[in-house]
């Protein structure tokens, strides 16, 4: 991870952008982090898009909170339940 006093940008922030691998950039002002700048060159845009969903991150959370808890299902109740909702869309 980088940091750079947005006060010292001696060039356009897109250059810095540009100049980024797997790092990130971290904006400060006056030492106090303000923004980061990501590369997104290797970010498919649909992860980008649902990491930035609140509704999807919501579900994220909840099924996490339920696999903690142990609630689970098998492969074999997995397919049984998909199967069970394919039979009632017909």
């Amino acid at each position: 991870m980088k940091t750079l006093e947005v006060a010292n940008a001696i060039r356009p922030l897109s250059e810095y952008a540009k100049s980024l691998e797997e790092e990130i950039l971290v904006l400060t002002s006056k030492t106090i982090p303000i923004a980061a700048i990501v590369s997104l060159k290797n970010v498919d845009w649909e992860s980008l898009s649902l990491s930035t969903n609140p509704e999807f991150m919501k579900i994220i959370e909840m099924s996490r909170e339920e696999f903690n808890i142990g609630k689970r299902l098998s492969l074999e109740e997995m397919q049984q339940e998909i199967s069970t909702m394919d039979a009632k869309k017909k």
